[in-house]
């Protein structure tokens, strides 16, 4: 038996609103990527969601205990409890961003915990908005002012912020330390984060000549596809995750590829 997987973009301007219990997604700004000139320009954005608890612990929360004796289990399930960032965009997109979050009735203050999915600037481009937040950029987790944490973060073993709210490593598109933020109980399902694992929907001719790894990013495809309803890639519009059982093997597309079979 396999499974069939098909995808769907999903229509529409940002905001996207997915109401869930407890976490709500929002996809705040769509990601894009389109080619400028010529030698291979590219001019892009990455794409930046909010996730929000229904409801929402003190902002300051996480700032108020001393940071002695703190683990870093501790310190992201305290981070979860307010408005979490996935990615930021590139400094070029400051206002837009802070548009956004207004949109949201979320200030840079109220930002408790900034999550990177992977260090290229057009992800990672407005860490410096908040400064009162904790910060996970791909494995390197921080507290205010600058003090890291060790964690256990590894392929197969995801750091677990709150009920169905977890990040996973998915290496591949940036080398070993890329991740994804998951989400399960929303309207529309599992949601997935992606960074840059998913460049676009359809991308299959095209996301392994920007991957550091593709062999590993094609295994973060994969688990990707079997978990998730909903991929916010990295610079297109968030698509849905469709499956069907067929007891023919070989069907589908390439499993390389936002379509496939995966068996």
């Amino acid at each position: 038996m396999s499974t069939l997987v098909r995808t769907e973009p999903l229509s529409g301007p940002p905001p996207l609103l997915v109401p869930g219990d407890p976490y709500s997604v929002v996809v705040l700004l769509r990601g894009y990527a389109e080619p400028e000139g010529v030698d291979g320009a590219v001019r892009a954005d990455g794409s930046v969601t909010l996730i929000v608890p229904q409801t929402r612990g003190s902002s300051s929360g996480h700032r108020e205990a001393g940071p002695e004796g703190r683990s870093a289990k501790t310190a992201l399930a305290e981070a979860a409890r307010g408005p979490i960032l996935v990615d930021t965009g590139g400094p070029w997109t400051r206002e837009a961003l802070l548009d956004a979050l207004a949109g949201q009735d979320v200030a840079p203050r109220d930002v408790t915990l900034v999550v990177g999915t992977h260090g290229h600037s057009d992800h990672i481009g407005n860490l410096g908005l908040f400064p009162d937040a904790a910060l996970l950029v791909s494995h390197d987790f921080c507290l205010p002012g600058g003090l890291y944490l060790p964690h256990g973060l590894g392929e197969g073993r995801p750091l677990q912020l709150g009920p169905g709210l977890e990040v996973w490593a998915t290496p591949g598109h940036a080398g070993q330390r890329d991740v994804s933020v998951v989400v399960a109980g929303t309207a529309l399902g599992t949601v997935v984060m992606a960074g840059d694992v998913f460049e676009h929907d359809g991308d299959e001719d095209s996301w392994q000549a920007l991957s550091e790894d593709p062999v590993a990013q094609e295994r973060s495809r994969r688990t990707i596809l079997g978990m998730a309803d909903l991929v916010v890639p990295g610079h297109g519009p968030p698509f849905r995750v469709m499956r069907e059982t067929s007891p023919t093997k070989g069907e589908g597309e390439p499993p390389g590829g936002a379509g496939g079979s995966l068996q």
